[in-house]
């Protein structure tokens, strides 16, 4: 196996019930789908032709999710990023960011959107105490964004990206997947319209979650292609240190590029899951639509809380759901390696 998917032990775990897989890998992470519709239909996420979504019995309630997300933050998750789907097409979303923000554990509440009704919802989406978004821009181009999306719609995109900046959320990121023949020529675009709003770039390596099973290696634009345009272009770049190990992205500062306001290089991130694999330092777990758990966004295993939940099980009962999760996490997806299985759902069923 690739020594990419060696884990990093985390020494300072201790007994308290944190959820600690047989790697030594402390999970704080977690990621929550609130629904599997979306308004648009991008390629990489959703099937091309009709589809059935899950009736909305069968979605975990706003009480149901903020009850995993309390018990879980007592066992060691604090972070907490809602996904879909589109997470802004699930009605009142804002009442269940508030109820989130109301755990004193959780010390960071964020949100993966693809922006098209952030110009509606933004301001609420702040006040209720959401902290960070990811908002995903793949092109500037309106005939790339209907190959990808299947629908129109690129300016909606970057209104709802302004509209983030003006509410003033902690922080707001661009992402975008990486595909080669398709995008790779906006590399250098997106990072200039990134960098003209202060944000931070992020470009991600396509990745085999397709609903069509159209991915192929051959189309995965990778990080290492990627950073050479951009010294091509940009001149120097500098690593920048993460913050914690976990992070998946690897940020770069564009140092021959003018300061902003803030006296900052304009940022860029490189996400590798394919030619980099950063499963060693892996410390998420992702709780779907419907209320199973899944230790990988490759899992092929899930582990139902919704029976649980609805039938009356403690809190501890909860806890051991999960906890078996995690204890049954592999060490690693092996995307494009022998062994590699891609999951049943597409992405839009997972949860970004």
């Amino acid at each position: 196996m690739s020594t990419s998917f060696l884990p990093i032990f985390d020494a300072a775990a201790d007994s308290r019930g944190a959820l600690v897989d047989t790697f030594g890998r402390v999970h704080r992470s977690l990621r929550i789908s609130v629904t599997d519709r979306c308004n648009i239909r991008c390629f990489y996420c959703m099937p091309a032709g009709d589809i059935t979504f899950l009736p909305r019995q069968e979605l975990l309630t706003f009480e149901e999710i903020a009850r995993v997300a309390g018990v879980l933050s007592g066992a060691g998750i604090h972070d907490i990023r809602l996904t879909g789907g589109e997470p802004l097409v699930r009605r009142d979303l804002d009442r269940l960011i508030a109820m989130l923000a109301e755990i004193d554990t959780v010390r960071d509440l964020a949100m993966t959107t693809n922006g098209i009704l952030l110009p509606q919802f933004a301001q609420r989406l702040r006040d209720a105490g959401l902290k960070r978004l990811n908002i995903s821009l793949d092109t500037l181009n309106e005939e790339t964004f209907r190959r990808i999306s299947r629908r129109e719609g690129i300016q909606r995109v970057i209104d709802g990206i302004d509209a983030a900046i003006a509410v003033g959320f902690e922080q707001v990121r661009l992402n975008a997947l990486a595909i080669r023949d398709l995008t790779e020529n906006e590399i250098e675009s997106l990072v200039e319209f990134a960098a003209s709003r202060s944000l931070t770039m992020r470009f991600i390596e396509y990745m085999p979650l397709d609903a069509d099973r159209q991915w192929s290696a051959g189309q995965v634009l990778t990080g290492s292609a990627i950073l050479e345009r951009l010294q091509q272009r940009f001149g120097r770049i500098r690593p920048i240190a993460p913050p914690q190990a976990s992070q998946p992205a690897r940020d770069f500062e564009l140092v021959d590029l003018p300061r902003d306001a803030s006296g900052n290089h304009p940022q860029v991130g490189l996400i590798c899951p394919v030619s980099q694999p950063f499963c060693g330092a892996c410390d998420r777990i992702r709780l779907t639509a419907e209320g199973t758990i899944r230790n990988c966004l490759f899992s092929t295993h899930e582990w139902d809380l919704r029976p649980l939940l609805r039938g009356g099980a403690t809190d501890a009962d909860l806890v051991r759901r999960v906890a078996d999760a995690v204890t049954a996490k592999e060490a690693g997806h092996l995307i494009s390696r022998p062994g590699f299985q891609s999951p049943e759902r597409a992405m839009y069923r997972i949860g970004g």
